[in-house]
């Protein structure tokens, strides 16, 4: 799981009918430096599936690769990164 933050949304003419309830979010990665900072990251933005509601700005927690289609098992569908939850506080010590 990787911590980031929520950077805008997409809109779909045609999804997966497997996605129904959720909508597609762009999130930016942190690292340790942009952790400690609070300024965004700098990785490769994540098209993320979000079920939960995140909006704009929130700490988010996604999962990435087979795990994030797992919440959808046994119908599978294809994404490659999952918001698992929203993030209220983060700490970082180091």
């Amino acid at each position: 799981m990787r911590i980031g933050k929520v950077i805008g949304n997409l809109t779909l003419c045609v999804a997966d009918p497997g996605l129904k309830g959720g909508r597609m979010i762009l999130v930016q990665p942190d690292d340790p430096a942009t952790l400690r900072s609070g300024e965004l990251g700098r990785g490769e933005t994540v098209v993320c599936y979000d079920g939960v509601g995140a909006r704009f700005g929130d700490a988010v927690g996604i999962s990435e690769g087979r795990e994030a289609a797992m919440p959808f098992h046994p119908d599978p569908v294809a994404i490659d990164a999952y918001l698992a939850c929203i993030l209220e506080n983060v700490t970082h010590d180091i």
